[in-house]
């Protein structure tokens, strides 16, 4: 996947001395939302140890300040009190030159303190900082025409809140005061970039491929207008056979007889606005005297934003000696993942001449520049053995539009090509897909990331096959049904146990799926004009990047007051209250203190190229030689990725301090007294340790206060503090550390650093040299093989949705009556977020089915005049919210691992609703979002 280098950063953070601290908000002003317990206090937990509601739960209801869109300067420490505030104005028009603005309107009175056009970041030195990911320039030169619709033309600097407030109603709207000239060809990027995944297996499901993504090539292209271009097909290098095999699945396919079902169809997905209700915001103080950077964002991916702000800075005229970020919690659904808005705060802050300077999106702006879902258009083509019902082949070849900004277009189109084959086995496939520039507003990884898309068309269409087939549509689902051990689409294994063949059985059995038949017959004979229906989908949906790298410090003084730091921070999915019963399910307590959004690791000196994807593995091989350099340093908050990734670190950290501190610290607290004590006569092991509810015990020990053996463990100068790193690429990094006190230990993390008890040797103590942590050099690693970024996902957790829907014929309204939902997702850490997520994850996906659509071009949101009045979300009517059911099931033992699930819940209800349409009317749908005027036209 593409993501945002650090390689640049790095060398200019070096040169120019520049530091990064990346913080919450001071406790006075932030509602101690990272504080654990929070406030009023310990009742938060439940008797056995779940929580009764979330920890930022206490300062939401009660009105505190929790969104980064809350605070203003006097809220923040140490800042000026004085809040300067601006805003955008936007290019409506595409085809035309930019002449510049008239500001005529606003008089004197309304006139700007400050103004601020692309002619002054040229003239002192700013730049955009990380080319073509991010666009070419932040607002569009005079003399040229916008790269995107909705694109900035100028930013407006206010001193006071009132004159600013009056400067925005009066231009709000005002299609006069940006000026244009002569029509002109778009500006746009040239596109993307194009890749495709073939596969040809070798005979089974588990025997080796022909041909395979992971163990071949995954295939690049080029464009010729707007269609991909592919290298010619041949015997020669991994590439060519790759396209001789692509040609070889298109040459089955036309010579396909009457014994197979060949189907054939054109999808699309519409593009969306994720509608989080907090807007894009920051607040940024620029210190001219001191050269520090200042800001308080909403952001998911608060490291990047400091580094990338770094760079931005520090090679203009600006002074830069540090960056000083503050993370909020924000809510953004993947829109606040590698936005540009940042960095137009970054710049209203350097223009504010010394004093703080807000930049805040109204809804208006919000539709007008926010991160869009991307639209899709999708090429498929199913073949079925008639006899077997057996899935031959499928290709599909997809399209996606990602407006004028690259963000992560290509990878969401790849993305969405390796999800394509949903929950079934694939013999022979062949998945394309091209990411489009245009003048669209831009798009990037809106909750989804091209899986929504492609697998919803995939279910609609498997749904259909099951039709002309005259099968039960779950009956064909089962003889497909992609099972443990088999190969996925790639050509790789997935990780564990797919449970895909359990949930279809059960959905089989469910009363809305056996009886639809009986109770369709009997509702539309009843209700004249109306039509009943039900509808099926079921989905498994990847969770993580390829490149997932967490930092967890867990440490215990000799009083066992616990503390926990993490670069996790709060996004809206409850992280840091599962995070913090991570720490309670694995020690037995929750901790006494928390820090969340941890940037800031002296005792972790690891060295960085951040190419996680695109290092060739003799590069690789030779940089882990050195035992400080890891491919990533962390994470945003993105991808489904907290619970799995982001929580592995908190686990190991964890594990770590079990191993190193508790038991042998619990062995001697049992073994004391004559003849070595209760211990002796048992044979305990360390496997058997149990901790819970503050207590320690195995094998029949008496237990002990959690304080007890914390207190044994720093007399004795054991390890009570672990700091880990680590890395996944589809398969965790193992390193091999020699601890003092402990021997050589194989972890599944690639840097440790550990504190000693207070009773440690002096000598000990001595290698306590990093901010009091010893950093150990691992002895050994070993990061997964750079070939395994071809695998593309090996981590699924599946979802399938039933939909009980009526259509009024008279109207063309749908009327969502029930769903009942299926998950599988591994050991639930709280299993009342998890809820939460089906519920909330649905309603997106009821949205995107029925009702949410934006135009791409001139009369989309890039023109201003989009808001809820014009953009339908659901509500609480339209989403069955009295009469919805979920049922998990259960892990299949005790140490089952959490799957990432935030992205998976609002997908199967696409396609399930899609489906439940088709069953009620007996008319198919291709293009999303179903809307009435559609069902009325099909039924005419």
């Amino acid at each position: 996947m593409t993501r945002v280098s650090r390689r640049d950063f790095l060398k200019t953070g070096i040169a120019a001395g520049v530091a990064i601290n990346v913080t919450f908000p001071a406790p006075w002003a932030e509602a101690q939302l990272i504080e654990t317990p929070p406030l009023p206090g310990p009742d938060w937990l439940k008797p056995d140890g779940s929580p009764k509601y979330r920890l930022d739960a206490v300062a939401k209801v009660t009105g505190e300040k929790t969104f980064a869109r809350d605070y203003r300067a006097r809220d923040l420490d140490g800042w000026p009190k004085e809040q300067s505030h601006a805003f955008l104005l936007h290019a409506t028009k595409a085809d035309r030159i930019f002449e510049g603005i008239d500001l005529g309107p606003l008089g004197d009175d309304l006139k700007p303190d400050r103004l601020v056009l692309q002619e002054d970041l040229v003239a002192d030195g700013i730049a955009i900082p990380v080319p073509g990911f991010y666009g070419d320039v932040f607002f569009v030169p005079k003399g040229e025409t916008p790269r995107l619709l909705g694109q900035p033309v100028a930013l407006l600097v206010y001193r006071d809140f009132a004159r600013y407030d009056a400067a925005k109603r009066l231009l709000h709207f005002d299609d006069t005061i940006v000026r244009y000239g002569r029509k002109a060809p778009y500006s746009h990027p040239a596109h993307y970039g194009a890749a495709r995944y073939v596969r040809i297996d070798g005979g089974d499901p588990f025997a080796e491929d022909r041909y395979s993504p992971l163990k071949d090539a995954v295939i690049y292209g080029g464009f010729r207008g707007d269609d991909p271009t592919w290298p010619p097909a041949g015997d020669g290098d991994a590439v060519a056979r790759g396209m001789r095999a692509a040609g070889e699945i298109e040459k089955e396919i036309a010579a396909t007889g009457p014994d197979a079902l060949v189907l054939r169809h054109k999808y699309f997905s519409q593009s969306v606005d994720a509608s989080a209700m907090e807007a894009d915001n920051g607040n940024v103080w620029y210190d001219p005297a001191s050269g520090i950077l200042h800001a308080m964002m909403a952001t998911q991916s608060p490291y990047e934003v400091a580094e990338v702000s770094a760079i931005l800075v520090s090679k203009s005229k600006f002074k830069l000696t540090k960056v000083d970020l503050k993370s909020g919690y924000t809510v953004g659904y993947g829109t606040k993942d590698h936005s540009i808005f940042p960095f137009f705060c970054v710049l209203a802050g350097l223009y504010g001449d010394g004093r703080p300077v807000r930049l805040a999106n109204d809804r208006y702006e919000q539709f007008q520049m926010g991160l869009k879902r991307h639209a899709f258009w999708m090429d498929n083509v199913l073949v079925v053995d008639r006899a077997s019902h057996k899935f031959r082949a499928m290709t599909g070849h997809f399209k996606n539009d990602g407006g004028g900004r690259a963000n992560f277009s290509f990878s969401v189109a790849f993305v969405g090509a390796t999800a394509a084959q949903s929950i079934y086995y694939l013999p022979k496939s062949d998945f394309s897909a091209a990411a489009l520039a245009s003048r669209a507003v831009d798009a990037g990884s809106t909750r989804g990331y091209g899986t929504l898309q492609a697998m919803s068309a995939t279910e609609m269409m498997v749904d259909e096959a099951a039709e002309l087939l005259g099968a039960d549509a779950i009956d064909l689902r089962l003889k497909n049904v992609f099972k443990s051990g088999m190969k996925n689409t790639q050509g790789a294994i997935p990780a564990g146990a797919l449970r895909n063949e359990e949930v279809l059985l059960k959905a089989r059995q469910h009363p809305l799926w056996a009886g639809r038949a009986a109770k369709k017959a009997e509702f539309d004979a009843a209700n004249p004009g109306k039509r009943y229906g039900v509808g099926y989908g079921h989905v498994q949906k990847d969770y993580g990047t390829g490149a997932e790298a967490a930092l967890a410090t867990i440490e215990f003084d000799a009083a066992g007051r616990l503390r926990f730091a993490h670069v996790a921070h709060e996004i809206g999915t409850g992280t840091t209250t599962s995070q913090a019963i991570m720490v309670s399910n694995i020690l037995g307590r929750v901790p006494d203190e928390t820090e969340f959004a941890k940037v800031e690791w002296p005792q972790m000196p690891l060295e960085t190229t951040e190419e996680p994807y695109t290092m060739p593995q003799e590069e690789e091989d030779k940089r882990r030689q050195n035992p400080r350099w890891t491919p990533s340093f962390t994470s945003p908050m993105s991808a489904t990725n907290s619970v799995y990734y982001l929580g592995h670190a908190t686990r190991e950290a964890a594990r770590a301090l079990l191993d190193l501190a508790i038991w042998p610290a619990a062995q001697a607290l049992w073994s004391r007294g004559i003849g070595g004590g209760a211990l002796a006569p048992y044979t305990v092991r360390r496997e058997e340790l149990r901790l819970a509810q503050g207590m320690v015990n195995a094998g029949g020990m008496p237990p002990l206060p959690f304080a007890q053996v914390a207190a044994e463990a720093h007399t004795q100068g054991l390890v009570t503090g672990v700091t880990v790193h680590t890395f996944n690429r589809w398969q965790w990094a193992e390193a091999e550390f020699d601890i003092q006190g402990a021997g050589r230990r194989r972890l599944p993390i690639d840097a440790l650093a550990v504190k000693y008890g207070d009773g440690a040797p002096a000598e000990r103590k001595a290698l306590m040299t990093l901010d009091g942590w010893h950093f150990i050099d691992r002895a050994t690693v070993h990061y997964p093989p750079t070939q395994r970024n071809n695998a593309g996902v090996t981590y699924y957790a599946p979802m399938a949705t039933l939909a009980e829907i009526v259509v009024d014929t008279g109207s063309g309204d749908v009327t969502l009556l029930s769903h009942h939902s299926i998950m599988e997702c591994g050991t639930q850490v709280v299993p009342d977020l998890v809820s939460g997520q089906i519920q909330g994850g649905i309603a997106m996906g009821v949205g995107h089915a029925l009702k949410e659509y934006l135009p791409l071009y001139e009369d989309g949101p890039g023109d201003g005049t989009w808001n809820w009045n014009r953009y339908e979300l659901p509500r609480s009517k339209d989403v069955a919210v009295w009469s919805q059911t979920a049922e998990i099931l259960a892990p299949l033992s005790a140490t089952d691992a959490p799957k990432g699930i935030a992205e998976v819940v609002m997908i199967a209800v696409v396609p399930a609703i899609a489906n439940a349409v088709a069953h009620a009317i007996g008319k198919r749908f291709y293009d999303l979002p179903i809307t009435p005027e559609k069902i009325l036209e099909a039924l005419a």
